[in-house]
């Protein structure tokens, strides 16, 4: 299946809409949507008239059976940079990958909460994105997703129950001149409130917890 034909395939079934693509910058930037579903890198895909390179969890990569290939065949197809959440070098490497990309011009898609929410709720988000964007020196987007917490990878061609929404913000162009922790954390709150206001979830102040591989 060809990354046209899923396309063509999500939009018959979700009919997702997209506003605020006045909001994208022309040069490199980094999108920030909540997270609710495996399908978001793929609605997102599909309705950002521009390519995006998504940071991915590395477990993608390494994921066995059949719909573990059909997941790598996805995140690979689409340049997805791996991401450890161990923490040291292994970490570190996706900035590696990831500033030269947003340096010559690119989007790249962090989910801050780092982890699809649990619940529906919009959790504390961490401060990765922010640092990615101050070390490339380009703004942050927030994005909001609306409607795919029905689309898990059982049913994500299934008939939607509500309609797919992606909303683009207005850029915080903070995010690129941080340059010490306390500032970091601020531009990333900043940034959860913000997609916040496009998606009107409950926020939560702590990290999401960890979901089960």
């Amino acid at each position: 299946m060809t990354d046209r034909t899923l396309g063509a395939l999500l939009r018959t079934v979700w009919r997702p809409t997209v506003t605020g693509l006045e909001h994208l910058p022309a040069g490199g930037a980094i999108l920030c949507p909540n997270h609710l579903s495996v399908g978001d890198q793929l609605f997102l895909a599909i309705c950002i008239p521009r390519h995006i390179t998504f940071w991915a969890k590395a477990e993608y990569f390494r994921a066995t059976g059949l719909r573990g290939a059909l997941t790598r065949r996805v995140v690979t197809g689409m340049g997805a940079i791996p991401v450890e959440r161990g923490g040291g070098r292994a970490v570190l490497s996706a900035f590696d990958a990831a500033v030269p990309l947003l340096r010559g011009g690119s989007l790249v898609a962090v989910f801050p909460e780092g982890t699809r929410s649990p619940d529906g709720r919009l959790y504390r988000g961490r401060t990765g994105a922010v640092r990615l964007a101050a070390q490339a020196g380009v703004p942050v987007v927030p994005v909001g997703i609306t409607g795919t917490g029905d689309a898990t990878a059982r049913d994500i061609l299934a008939p939607s129950r509500r309609p797919v929404t992606i909303t683009v913000g207005p850029a915080l162009p903070g995010a690129a001149t941080a340059d010490d922790p306390v500032t970091v954390r601020a531009v990333t709150d900043e940034l959860l409130a913000a997609i916040q206001s496009l998606t009107h979830q409950e926020y939560v102040p702590t990290y999401a917890p960890p979901r089960a591989p």
